[in-house]
């Protein structure tokens, strides 16, 4: 079996295509990363999957608490980043709707921000509760709907071409307790822990320049559009973080939810 499923390699191109300018976006949302780091409490020698790892960020935290550590993504890019800012931790390409690991190989399984976006969310499911052990720890870390997140999603969503034969499941799937319940419920016993995650940037362009350069869906938007569309692009996204200006610079406050397991 190939490591990224045929249905998911054009998203692996676009994710991996951020690079290691992906790793600021996951600076900007440290402390979520470290709430559900804290809520599956990694100790020395236990190994830990984390799935949708981009450049390794919730990888790292997990490694500086003495877990051993396996980091997977679809996009090569952020892999190959994942590799110079996180030495010694395995980092893979592949794929969390089909992952190449041994049933009950994990002690604890993360996915920060990146599980949400999978093509198959039944299938992700299934394999996350295969690969942990009895007893062991899940700690996904989802956006919440309603927010600015969804604004950004949406903005998005009206500049991709609307041919799509099959579209995406919501990205916000994962963060709805009932849908989390459907997916993860039978295998787990679920509990649920909500938090703010706050976005400093100095100014709209700044938030701009760093949203097209690290985050590869948008940078991979960016590219397919014409010189007209990635104008019109850019302005909206800078208009609607307007509301969020401060005198001290952009201020967007983003809810999320750890959705906390542990394998029956």
């Amino acid at each position: 079996m190939p490591p990224v499923l045929p249905h998911n390699l054009s998203a692996g191109s676009a994710w991996g295509s951020g690079g290691r300018a992906y790793d600021i976006l996951s600076e900007h949302a440290a402390d979520a990363i470290a709430h559900a780091v804290d809520r599956v409490w990694p100790t020395p020698g236990e190994g830990f999957l984390d799935i949708a790892t981009g450049t390794g960020w919730t990888a790292r935290y997990l490694a500086a608490r003495g877990a051993v550590v396996t980091g997977i993504d679809i996009g090569e890019g952020v892999i190959e980043a994942a590799k110079h800012l996180g030495p010694g931790i395995n980092f893979l390409v592949g794929d969390a709707e089909a992952l190449e690991f041994d049933e009950g190989a994990f002690d604890g399984v993360t996915s920060t921000f990146g599980i949400r976006f999978v093509a198959r969310p039944a299938d992700a499911a299934g394999e996350i509760a295969r690969v942990i052990r009895k007893g062991g720890r899940l700690g996904p870390a989802t956006w919440l709907p309603g927010g600015p997140v969804e604004d950004f999603f949406n903005l998005m969503r009206t500049f991709m071409p609307t041919s799509a034969a099959e579209p995406l499941p919501s990205p916000f799937e994962w963060s709805r307790e009932g849908r989390a319940r459907e997916l993860l419920g039978d295998a787990f016993e679920l509990a649920f822990e909500h938090g703010t995650n706050v976005l400093r940037m100095p100014s709209e362009q700044i938030m701009w320049d760093i949203f097209v350069t690290g985050f590869g869906p948008m940078k991979a938007l960016a590219a397919s559009l014409d010189s007209s569309g990635r104008t019109a692009l850019e302005r909206d996204f800078m208009s609607r973080h307007e509301r969020y200006r401060t005198p001290a610079g952009l201020t967007v406050p983003r809810d999320y939810v750890v959705t906390i397991g542990v394998r029956r």
